[in-house]
Protein backbone atom coordinates (compact mmCIF):
# COMPACT_ATOMS: atom_id res chain seq x y z
CA UNK A 1 0.00 0.00 0.00
CA UNK A 2 1.11 3.93 -0.72
CA UNK A 3 1.90 5.63 2.36
CA UNK A 4 2.56 8.86 0.67
CA UNK A 5 1.64 10.08 -3.10
CA UNK A 6 1.90 13.35 -4.68
CA UNK A 7 -0.98 14.98 -4.18
CA UNK A 8 -1.00 16.06 -8.22
CA UNK A 9 -0.91 12.93 -8.84
CA UNK A 10 -4.40 12.20 -6.80
CA UNK A 11 -6.03 15.01 -8.15
CA UNK A 12 -4.95 14.68 -12.15
CA UNK A 13 -6.36 10.62 -11.61
CA UNK A 14 -9.11 12.15 -10.31
CA UNK A 15 -9.85 14.00 -12.71
CA UNK A 16 -9.55 12.00 -15.43
CA UNK A 17 -11.78 8.87 -13.83
CA UNK A 18 -14.34 11.81 -13.14
CA UNK A 19 -14.23 12.88 -16.85
CA UNK A 20 -14.65 9.49 -18.35
CA UNK A 21 -17.39 8.56 -16.01
CA UNK A 22 -19.34 11.62 -16.91
CA UNK A 23 -19.06 10.99 -20.48
CA UNK A 24 -19.81 7.36 -20.08
CA UNK A 25 -23.20 8.74 -18.07
CA UNK A 26 -24.26 11.07 -21.21
CA UNK A 27 -25.17 8.10 -22.48
CA UNK A 28 -25.99 5.32 -20.46
CA UNK A 29 -29.20 6.95 -19.01
CA UNK A 30 -30.81 6.98 -22.76
CA UNK A 31 -29.49 2.82 -23.54
CA UNK A 32 -31.46 2.35 -19.76
CA UNK A 33 -34.84 4.38 -20.70
CA UNK A 34 -35.54 4.66 -24.44
CA UNK A 35 -34.87 0.46 -25.03
CA UNK A 36 -37.96 0.11 -23.04
CA UNK A 37 -40.07 2.87 -24.58
CA UNK A 38 -39.04 1.00 -28.10
CA UNK A 39 -39.84 -2.36 -26.62
CA UNK A 40 -43.38 -0.82 -25.67
CA UNK A 41 -43.69 0.41 -28.99
CA UNK A 42 -43.20 -2.75 -30.69
CA UNK A 43 -45.12 -4.46 -28.24
CA UNK A 44 -47.70 -2.44 -29.32
CA UNK A 45 -47.16 -3.02 -33.04
CA UNK A 46 -47.22 -6.94 -31.73
CA UNK A 47 -50.55 -6.98 -30.31
CA UNK A 48 -52.64 -4.50 -32.65
CA UNK A 49 -50.70 -5.51 -36.12
CA UNK A 50 -50.70 -1.61 -36.94
CA UNK A 51 -47.30 -0.83 -39.16
CA UNK A 52 -47.37 2.87 -37.92
CA UNK A 53 -46.51 1.33 -34.08
CA UNK A 54 -43.39 -0.73 -35.96
CA UNK A 55 -42.37 2.00 -38.01
CA UNK A 56 -42.33 4.09 -34.71
CA UNK A 57 -40.38 1.44 -32.88
CA UNK A 58 -37.71 1.36 -35.92
CA UNK A 59 -37.00 5.07 -35.33
CA UNK A 60 -35.97 5.34 -32.30
CA UNK A 61 -34.63 1.88 -32.14
CA UNK A 62 -31.82 4.42 -34.59
CA UNK A 63 -31.88 6.53 -31.98
CA UNK A 64 -31.43 4.07 -29.42
CA UNK A 65 -28.45 1.96 -31.71
CA UNK A 66 -26.05 5.41 -32.26
CA UNK A 67 -26.67 5.61 -28.21
CA UNK A 68 -25.88 2.69 -27.81
CA UNK A 69 -22.29 2.20 -30.03
CA UNK A 70 -20.76 5.35 -28.20
CA UNK A 71 -21.80 3.95 -24.67
CA UNK A 72 -20.10 0.79 -25.31
CA UNK A 73 -16.42 2.49 -25.97
CA UNK A 74 -16.72 4.72 -23.18
CA UNK A 75 -17.40 2.27 -20.86
CA UNK A 76 -14.32 -0.17 -21.80
CA UNK A 77 -11.95 2.45 -20.86
CA UNK A 78 -13.70 3.38 -17.55
CA UNK A 79 -13.28 -0.21 -16.71
CA UNK A 80 -9.52 -0.24 -17.93
CA UNK A 81 -8.91 2.75 -15.49
CA UNK A 82 -9.36 0.50 -12.54
CA UNK A 83 -6.09 -1.32 -13.68
CA UNK A 84 -4.20 1.32 -14.69
CA UNK A 85 -4.81 4.87 -12.50
CA UNK A 86 -5.58 2.50 -9.70
CA UNK A 87 -4.11 -0.75 -9.27
CA UNK A 88 -3.71 -1.01 -5.33
CA UNK A 89 -7.67 -0.43 -5.70
CA UNK A 90 -7.39 -3.20 -7.69
CA UNK A 91 -5.08 -5.18 -5.75
CA UNK A 92 -6.79 -4.60 -2.13
CA UNK A 93 -10.44 -5.19 -3.56
CA UNK A 94 -10.36 -6.75 -6.74
CA UNK A 95 -11.12 -10.42 -5.71
CA UNK A 96 -14.78 -8.20 -4.43
CA UNK A 97 -15.05 -5.62 -6.85
CA UNK A 98 -14.30 -8.04 -9.80
CA UNK A 99 -16.68 -10.29 -9.16
CA UNK A 100 -19.66 -8.24 -10.43
CA UNK A 101 -17.71 -6.70 -13.23
CA UNK A 102 -16.99 -10.10 -13.99
CA UNK A 103 -20.83 -11.16 -14.29
CA UNK A 104 -21.84 -8.30 -15.77
CA UNK A 105 -19.34 -9.00 -19.05
CA UNK A 106 -20.21 -12.62 -19.15
CA UNK A 107 -23.75 -12.85 -18.49
CA UNK A 108 -25.30 -9.23 -19.48
CA UNK A 109 -22.76 -8.65 -22.54
CA UNK A 110 -23.16 -11.55 -24.05
CA UNK A 111 -27.11 -10.98 -24.07
CA UNK A 112 -26.87 -8.10 -25.31
CA UNK A 113 -24.68 -9.28 -28.46
CA UNK A 114 -26.55 -12.28 -29.31
CA UNK A 115 -29.88 -10.26 -29.58
CA UNK A 116 -28.88 -6.80 -30.75
CA UNK A 117 -28.20 -8.22 -34.23
CA UNK A 118 -31.96 -9.50 -34.37
CA UNK A 119 -33.12 -6.76 -32.97
CA UNK A 120 -31.52 -4.71 -35.82
CA UNK A 121 -31.67 -6.79 -38.83
CA UNK A 122 -34.22 -9.26 -37.97
CA UNK A 123 -37.14 -7.44 -39.01
CA UNK A 124 -38.32 -9.41 -41.98
CA UNK A 125 -36.09 -12.31 -41.03
CA UNK A 126 -37.31 -13.60 -38.29
CA UNK A 127 -41.19 -13.98 -36.83
CA UNK A 128 -43.01 -11.10 -35.30
CA UNK A 129 -42.57 -12.85 -31.67
CA UNK A 130 -39.16 -13.99 -31.82
CA UNK A 131 -38.19 -10.25 -32.97
CA UNK A 132 -40.19 -8.79 -30.16
CA UNK A 133 -38.29 -11.22 -27.10
CA UNK A 134 -35.15 -10.23 -28.92
CA UNK A 135 -35.94 -6.68 -28.24
CA UNK A 136 -37.14 -6.96 -24.78
CA UNK A 137 -33.47 -9.23 -24.17
CA UNK A 138 -31.51 -7.03 -25.49
CA UNK A 139 -32.81 -4.27 -23.27
CA UNK A 140 -32.91 -6.76 -20.87
CA UNK A 141 -29.15 -7.32 -20.82
CA UNK A 142 -28.43 -3.73 -20.96
CA UNK A 143 -30.41 -3.15 -17.60
CA UNK A 144 -28.45 -6.56 -16.28
CA UNK A 145 -24.81 -4.96 -17.06
CA UNK A 146 -26.60 -2.03 -14.84
CA UNK A 147 -27.35 -4.02 -11.97
CA UNK A 148 -24.01 -5.71 -11.73
CA UNK A 149 -21.79 -2.38 -12.57
CA UNK A 150 -24.12 -0.72 -9.71
CA UNK A 151 -23.76 -3.34 -7.12
CA UNK A 152 -20.07 -2.64 -7.17
CA UNK A 153 -20.24 0.97 -7.00
CA UNK A 154 -23.00 0.40 -4.07
CA UNK A 155 -20.04 -1.96 -2.25
CA UNK A 156 -18.09 0.74 -2.25
CA UNK A 157 -20.88 3.30 -0.45
CA UNK A 158 -21.33 0.10 2.08
CA UNK A 159 -18.85 -2.88 1.94
CA UNK A 160 -20.20 -6.14 3.09
CA UNK A 161 -19.97 -9.30 3.01
CA UNK A 162 -15.95 -9.44 3.24
CA UNK A 163 -13.26 -10.33 4.93
CA UNK A 164 -9.51 -9.22 4.98
CA UNK A 165 -6.54 -11.57 4.54
CA UNK A 166 -4.18 -10.55 6.27
CA UNK A 167 -1.21 -12.87 4.33
CA UNK A 168 -2.40 -11.52 0.82
CA UNK A 169 -3.56 -7.97 1.76
CA UNK A 170 -6.04 -8.38 0.16
CA UNK A 171 -10.45 -8.29 0.51
CA UNK A 172 -12.27 -11.53 -0.44
CA UNK A 173 -15.63 -12.35 -0.60
CA UNK A 174 -17.27 -13.56 2.15
CA UNK A 175 -20.83 -13.46 1.03
CA UNK A 176 -22.08 -13.40 -1.92
CA UNK A 177 -25.20 -12.44 -1.47
CA UNK A 178 -24.27 -10.07 0.99
CA UNK A 179 -22.50 -8.38 -1.81
CA UNK A 180 -25.55 -8.59 -4.33
CA UNK A 181 -28.38 -7.70 -2.26
CA UNK A 182 -27.09 -5.10 0.32
CA UNK A 183 -29.63 -2.73 0.85
CA UNK A 184 -27.49 -0.14 -1.01
CA UNK A 185 -27.18 -1.95 -3.45
CA UNK A 186 -30.98 -2.68 -4.38
CA UNK A 187 -31.49 1.11 -3.77
CA UNK A 188 -29.04 2.15 -5.79
CA UNK A 189 -29.73 -0.04 -8.96
CA UNK A 190 -33.67 1.35 -8.50
CA UNK A 191 -32.73 4.95 -8.17
CA UNK A 192 -30.24 5.11 -10.72
CA UNK A 193 -32.42 3.25 -13.29
CA UNK A 194 -35.40 5.03 -12.34
CA UNK A 195 -33.86 7.89 -12.89
CA UNK A 196 -32.38 7.02 -16.66
CA UNK A 197 -36.21 6.27 -17.29
CA UNK A 198 -36.94 9.70 -16.40
CA UNK A 199 -34.12 11.33 -19.15
CA UNK A 200 -35.21 9.06 -21.63
CA UNK A 201 -39.54 10.02 -21.09
CA UNK A 202 -38.47 13.71 -20.95
CA UNK A 203 -35.78 12.81 -24.62
CA UNK A 204 -38.80 11.53 -26.34
CA UNK A 205 -41.54 14.09 -25.36
CA UNK A 206 -38.67 16.65 -26.29
CA UNK A 207 -37.98 15.36 -29.75
CA UNK A 208 -41.79 14.43 -30.21
CA UNK A 209 -42.64 18.03 -29.15
CA UNK A 210 -39.71 19.35 -31.66
CA UNK A 211 -41.69 17.54 -34.61
CA UNK A 212 -45.18 19.25 -33.43
CA UNK A 213 -43.61 22.54 -33.51
CA UNK A 214 -42.41 21.45 -36.79
CA UNK A 215 -45.55 20.47 -37.83
CA UNK A 216 -44.49 17.80 -38.99
CA UNK A 217 -44.81 13.68 -38.01
CA UNK A 218 -48.33 15.06 -36.19
CA UNK A 219 -49.37 11.12 -35.98
CA UNK A 220 -45.95 9.61 -34.78
CA UNK A 221 -45.22 12.46 -32.37
CA UNK A 222 -48.36 12.49 -30.24
CA UNK A 223 -48.29 8.24 -30.25
CA UNK A 224 -44.54 8.68 -29.00
CA UNK A 225 -45.61 11.38 -26.42
CA UNK A 226 -49.05 9.28 -25.09
CA UNK A 227 -45.70 6.36 -24.40
CA UNK A 228 -43.33 8.09 -23.15
CA UNK A 229 -45.01 10.82 -20.75
CA UNK A 230 -46.74 7.90 -19.07
CA UNK A 231 -43.39 6.24 -18.69
CA UNK A 232 -41.74 9.16 -17.81
CA UNK A 233 -44.67 9.64 -15.05
CA UNK A 234 -43.99 6.45 -13.49
CA UNK A 235 -40.13 6.81 -13.50
CA UNK A 236 -40.43 9.89 -11.82
CA UNK A 237 -42.80 8.88 -9.07
CA UNK A 238 -40.93 5.57 -8.43
CA UNK A 239 -37.60 7.83 -8.34
CA UNK A 240 -39.08 9.82 -5.35
CA UNK A 241 -39.63 6.72 -3.37
CA UNK A 242 -36.49 5.55 -4.12
CA UNK A 243 -35.11 8.83 -3.56
CA UNK A 244 -36.81 8.93 0.18
CA UNK A 245 -34.93 5.08 0.77
CA UNK A 246 -31.52 6.79 -0.44
CA UNK A 247 -31.48 9.17 2.18
CA UNK A 248 -32.21 7.46 4.95
CA UNK A 249 -29.35 4.67 3.65
CA UNK A 250 -26.84 7.35 3.41
CA UNK A 251 -27.76 8.51 6.96
CA UNK A 252 -27.15 5.22 8.08
CA UNK A 253 -24.66 4.35 6.24
CA UNK A 254 -22.28 7.44 5.28
CA UNK A 255 -23.75 10.44 7.73
CA UNK A 256 -20.82 12.57 6.78
CA UNK A 257 -22.08 12.11 2.98
CA UNK A 258 -25.71 13.38 4.34
CA UNK A 259 -24.01 16.58 6.57
CA UNK A 260 -22.55 17.77 3.14
CA UNK A 261 -25.61 17.27 1.59
CA UNK A 262 -27.13 19.43 3.26
CA UNK A 263 -24.32 22.01 4.98
CA UNK A 264 -25.32 21.33 8.30
CA UNK A 265 -21.95 21.92 10.44
CA UNK A 266 -23.84 21.41 14.06
CA UNK A 267 -26.25 18.72 13.96
CA UNK A 268 -29.23 18.37 17.03
CA UNK A 269 -32.92 16.86 16.77
CA UNK A 270 -35.76 18.23 14.54
CA UNK A 271 -33.67 19.30 11.96
CA UNK A 272 -35.14 20.85 8.77
CA UNK A 273 -34.25 20.11 5.63
CA UNK A 274 -32.82 23.21 3.30
CA UNK A 275 -35.38 23.69 0.62
CA UNK A 276 -33.44 26.11 -1.34
CA UNK A 277 -29.58 28.19 0.40
CA UNK A 278 -27.34 30.10 -0.29
CA UNK A 279 -23.68 28.55 1.42
CA UNK A 280 -21.27 31.58 2.67
CA UNK A 281 -17.80 31.00 1.06
CA UNK A 282 -16.25 32.84 3.66
CA UNK A 283 -17.06 29.56 6.15
CA UNK A 284 -13.06 28.33 6.13
CA UNK A 285 -13.09 25.40 8.57
CA UNK A 286 -15.31 23.19 9.90
CA UNK A 287 -14.81 24.14 13.31
CA UNK A 288 -15.34 27.92 13.15
CA UNK A 289 -17.98 30.32 14.12
CA UNK A 290 -19.12 31.20 10.49
CA UNK A 291 -22.53 31.42 9.65
CA UNK A 292 -22.59 28.48 6.64
CA UNK A 293 -24.94 30.03 5.35
CA UNK A 294 -25.58 33.43 3.61
CA UNK A 295 -29.54 32.59 3.38
CA UNK A 296 -32.02 29.05 3.69
CA UNK A 297 -35.57 28.48 3.74
CA UNK A 298 -35.78 25.17 5.90
CA UNK A 299 -38.45 22.87 5.92
CA UNK A 300 -39.05 21.83 9.66
CA UNK A 301 -37.88 18.81 10.76
CA UNK A 302 -37.59 16.69 7.24
CA UNK A 303 -33.81 15.86 7.17
CA UNK A 304 -34.44 14.14 10.53
CA UNK A 305 -37.53 12.28 9.53
CA UNK A 306 -35.81 11.71 6.35
CA UNK A 307 -32.73 10.19 8.23
CA UNK A 308 -34.43 8.65 11.41
CA UNK A 309 -37.97 7.71 9.99
CA UNK A 310 -38.48 10.50 13.13
CA UNK A 311 -39.16 14.60 13.17
CA UNK A 312 -37.59 14.69 16.24
CA UNK A 313 -34.98 12.44 15.38
CA UNK A 314 -31.02 12.91 16.03
CA UNK A 315 -28.71 14.09 12.66
CA UNK A 316 -25.42 14.76 13.46
CA UNK A 317 -23.54 17.55 11.77
CA UNK A 318 -20.01 17.52 10.14
CA UNK A 319 -18.45 19.18 13.37
CA UNK A 320 -20.05 16.53 15.04
CA UNK A 321 -18.62 13.39 13.12
CA UNK A 322 -15.47 14.98 13.36
CA UNK A 323 -15.08 15.68 17.29
CA UNK A 324 -17.38 12.68 17.95
CA UNK A 325 -20.82 13.19 19.77
CA UNK A 326 -23.24 11.45 22.31
CA UNK A 327 -26.23 9.52 20.56
CA UNK A 328 -29.38 10.45 22.50
CA UNK A 329 -29.50 6.52 23.28
CA UNK A 330 -26.30 7.80 25.66
CA UNK A 331 -23.93 5.74 23.11
CA UNK A 332 -20.19 8.05 22.87
CA UNK A 333 -18.84 7.98 18.63
CA UNK A 334 -15.48 7.94 18.21
CA UNK A 335 -13.69 11.42 17.02
CA UNK A 336 -11.90 11.46 13.80
CA UNK A 337 -8.39 11.65 16.02
CA UNK A 338 -9.41 8.18 17.36
CA UNK A 339 -10.75 6.62 14.59
CA UNK A 340 -7.57 7.38 13.02
CA UNK A 341 -5.38 6.76 15.95
CA UNK A 342 -6.96 3.07 15.37
CA UNK A 343 -6.48 2.75 11.42
CA UNK A 344 -2.68 3.33 12.32
CA UNK A 345 -2.96 0.89 14.76
CA UNK A 346 -4.54 -1.68 12.19
CA UNK A 347 -2.00 -0.96 9.92
CA UNK A 348 1.34 -1.09 11.82
CA UNK A 349 -0.62 -4.89 13.02
CA UNK A 350 -0.94 -5.87 9.48
CA UNK A 351 3.05 -4.65 9.02
CA UNK A 352 4.02 -6.62 12.07
CA UNK A 353 1.94 -9.67 11.37
CA UNK A 354 3.66 -10.36 8.26
CA UNK A 355 7.04 -9.39 9.38
CA UNK A 356 6.49 -12.11 12.61
CA UNK A 357 5.44 -14.61 9.47
CA UNK A 358 7.87 -14.07 7.77
CA UNK A 359 10.44 -14.78 10.70
CA UNK A 360 7.99 -17.81 11.78
CA UNK A 361 7.20 -16.53 14.86
CA UNK A 362 3.63 -17.68 15.45
CA UNK A 363 3.17 -16.25 18.34
CA UNK A 364 3.63 -12.86 17.80
CA UNK A 365 1.60 -13.39 14.90
CA UNK A 366 -1.72 -14.77 16.48
CA UNK A 367 -1.34 -11.56 18.59
CA UNK A 368 -1.02 -9.19 15.83
CA UNK A 369 -3.33 -10.69 13.53
CA UNK A 370 -5.86 -9.99 16.55
CA UNK A 371 -5.27 -6.63 17.12
CA UNK A 372 -5.28 -5.68 13.53
CA UNK A 373 -9.03 -7.64 13.43
CA UNK A 374 -10.05 -5.53 16.04
CA UNK A 375 -9.16 -2.20 14.56
CA UNK A 376 -9.89 -3.18 10.88
CA UNK A 377 -13.09 -1.20 10.60
CA UNK A 378 -11.00 2.00 10.77
CA UNK A 379 -8.14 0.50 8.51
CA UNK A 380 -8.50 3.62 5.90
CA UNK A 381 -8.53 6.12 8.63
CA UNK A 382 -4.54 5.46 9.60
CA UNK A 383 -4.01 6.85 6.06
CA UNK A 384 -5.81 10.01 7.05
CA UNK A 385 -3.52 12.45 7.95
CA UNK A 386 -5.67 15.62 8.89
CA UNK A 387 -9.52 15.15 10.17
CA UNK A 388 -10.42 17.89 7.57
CA UNK A 389 -9.52 15.29 4.63
CA UNK A 390 -12.67 13.43 5.68
CA UNK A 391 -14.75 16.08 5.12
CA UNK A 392 -16.01 16.15 1.09
CA UNK A 393 -16.94 19.27 -1.25
CA UNK A 394 -19.66 20.90 0.57
CA UNK A 395 -20.36 23.42 -1.55
CA UNK A 396 -20.27 20.76 -4.63
CA UNK A 397 -22.67 18.44 -2.70
CA UNK A 398 -25.09 20.87 -1.32
CA UNK A 399 -25.92 22.54 -4.89
CA UNK A 400 -25.76 19.68 -6.95
CA UNK A 401 -28.22 17.79 -4.28
CA UNK A 402 -30.92 20.65 -5.27
CA UNK A 403 -30.30 20.96 -8.60
CA UNK A 404 -31.25 17.10 -8.46
CA UNK A 405 -33.76 17.83 -6.50
CA UNK A 406 -35.52 20.73 -7.77
CA UNK A 407 -35.17 19.34 -11.46
CA UNK A 408 -36.70 15.99 -10.57
CA UNK A 409 -40.02 18.08 -9.35
CA UNK A 410 -40.10 19.58 -12.51
CA UNK A 411 -39.90 16.59 -14.58
CA UNK A 412 -42.55 15.48 -12.25
CA UNK A 413 -44.65 18.13 -12.73
CA UNK A 414 -43.85 17.91 -16.70
CA UNK A 415 -45.46 14.57 -17.16
CA UNK A 416 -48.04 15.19 -15.67
CA UNK A 417 -49.20 18.22 -17.34
CA UNK A 418 -48.07 16.23 -20.68
CA UNK A 419 -49.78 13.02 -19.93
CA UNK A 420 -53.16 14.61 -19.36
CA UNK A 421 -53.32 17.26 -22.26
CA UNK A 422 -52.17 14.19 -25.14
CA UNK A 423 -54.21 12.20 -23.59
CA UNK A 424 -57.15 15.13 -23.56
CA UNK A 425 -55.87 15.29 -27.36
CA UNK A 426 -55.01 19.19 -26.41
CA UNK A 427 -51.33 18.74 -26.31
CA UNK A 428 -50.69 19.74 -30.27
CA UNK A 429 -51.63 23.35 -30.25
CA UNK A 430 -49.70 23.50 -26.63
CA UNK A 431 -46.97 25.67 -28.30
CA UNK A 432 -45.32 27.07 -25.30
CA UNK A 433 -45.07 23.57 -23.19
CA UNK A 434 -43.85 21.79 -26.02
CA UNK A 435 -40.83 24.64 -26.67
CA UNK A 436 -40.38 24.00 -22.91
CA UNK A 437 -40.56 20.27 -23.17
CA UNK A 438 -37.56 20.28 -25.95
CA UNK A 439 -35.51 22.43 -23.30
CA UNK A 440 -35.78 20.35 -20.88
CA UNK A 441 -33.71 17.53 -22.86
CA UNK A 442 -30.20 19.19 -21.11
CA UNK A 443 -31.99 19.64 -18.09
CA UNK A 444 -32.53 16.05 -18.03
CA UNK A 445 -28.68 15.44 -18.45
CA UNK A 446 -27.83 18.04 -15.76
CA UNK A 447 -29.88 16.33 -13.04
CA UNK A 448 -28.65 12.70 -13.85
CA UNK A 449 -25.00 14.18 -14.07
CA UNK A 450 -26.16 15.68 -10.30
CA UNK A 451 -26.94 12.54 -9.08
CA UNK A 452 -23.48 10.78 -9.61
CA UNK A 453 -21.89 14.30 -8.30
CA UNK A 454 -23.74 13.82 -5.00
CA UNK A 455 -23.11 10.38 -5.11
CA UNK A 456 -19.45 10.41 -5.44
CA UNK A 457 -18.17 13.87 -4.92
CA UNK A 458 -20.12 13.04 -1.42
CA UNK A 459 -17.80 10.14 -0.27
CA UNK A 460 -14.86 11.47 -0.34
CA UNK A 461 -12.21 10.82 0.11
CA UNK A 462 -12.61 7.13 0.33
CA UNK A 463 -12.70 4.67 -2.35
CA UNK A 464 -13.63 2.55 0.24
CA UNK A 465 -15.83 3.84 2.52
CA UNK A 466 -13.86 3.90 6.08
CA UNK A 467 -11.68 0.89 4.35
CA UNK A 468 -9.30 2.69 1.72
CA UNK A 469 -9.32 6.37 0.82
CA UNK A 470 -7.95 7.82 -2.66
CA UNK A 471 -4.86 8.61 -1.40
CA UNK A 472 -4.04 4.79 -0.76
CA UNK A 473 -5.96 3.78 -3.90
CA UNK A 474 -3.86 4.99 -7.01
CA UNK A 475 -1.05 3.48 -9.13
CA UNK A 476 2.42 4.83 -8.20
CA UNK A 477 2.47 7.03 -11.83
CA UNK A 478 4.01 10.20 -13.26
CA UNK A 479 1.79 12.75 -13.28
CA UNK A 480 2.58 14.02 -16.64
CA UNK A 481 1.32 10.66 -17.77
CA UNK A 482 -1.87 11.04 -16.49
CA UNK A 483 -2.20 14.86 -17.47
CA UNK A 484 -1.45 13.51 -21.27
CA UNK A 485 -4.06 10.82 -20.94
CA UNK A 486 -6.26 13.30 -19.51
CA UNK A 487 -6.08 15.58 -22.18
CA UNK A 488 -6.59 12.59 -24.94
CA UNK A 489 -9.32 11.32 -23.54
CA UNK A 490 -10.97 14.88 -23.35
CA UNK A 491 -10.00 15.24 -26.92
CA UNK A 492 -11.19 11.53 -28.07
CA UNK A 493 -14.47 11.33 -25.58
CA UNK A 494 -15.28 15.74 -27.20
CA UNK A 495 -15.34 14.43 -30.64
CA UNK A 496 -17.13 10.97 -30.08
CA UNK A 497 -19.25 13.09 -28.72
CA UNK A 498 -19.95 15.59 -31.38
CA UNK A 499 -20.18 12.84 -33.72
CA UNK A 500 -22.82 11.03 -31.80
CA UNK A 501 -24.92 14.12 -31.47
CA UNK A 502 -24.28 14.96 -35.07
CA UNK A 503 -25.42 11.62 -36.30
CA UNK A 504 -28.66 11.87 -33.95
CA UNK A 505 -29.27 15.44 -35.27
CA UNK A 506 -28.99 13.88 -38.97
CA UNK A 507 -31.46 11.25 -37.93
CA UNK A 508 -34.12 12.75 -36.11
CA UNK A 509 -34.53 15.84 -38.91
CA UNK A 510 -35.14 12.66 -41.27
CA UNK A 511 -37.56 11.86 -39.29
CA UNK A 512 -38.91 8.32 -39.46
CA UNK A 513 -40.87 6.99 -42.82
CA UNK A 514 -44.70 6.45 -40.78
CA UNK A 515 -46.90 4.33 -42.74
CA UNK A 516 -50.94 5.10 -41.09
CA UNK A 517 -51.67 1.53 -41.80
Amino acid sequence: MIESIDNSLIDWSRAQFALTAIYHWLFVPLTLGLGIIQAVMETIYYKTGKVFWKTTAQFWMKVFGINFAIGVATGLILEFEFGTNWSNYSWFVGDIFGAPLAIEGILAFFMEATFIAVMFFGWNKVSKGFHLASTWLTIGGATISAVWILVANAWMQYPAGMHFNADTVRNEMADFWAVALSPVAINKFLHTVLSAWILSGVFVVGISSWYLLKKREVAFALSSIKVAAVFGLVASLLTLWTGDSSAYLVAQKQPMKLAAMEGLYEGGKGVGLVGIGLLNPTKQSYNDDTNPFLFKIELPGLLSYLAERDLKGYVPGIKNLIDGYQTPSGETTLSAQEKMARGQVAIKALANYRAAKKNGDEAVALEQLALLNANFEYFGYGYIKHPSELIPSVGLTFYAFRVMVILGGFFILLFIIVSWLSYKNRYEDKHWLQKAAFWSIPLAYIASQAGWVVAEVGRQPWAIQDILPVSAAISKLNTSSVQVTFFVFLVLFTVLLIAEIGIMVKTIRKGPQISEQ
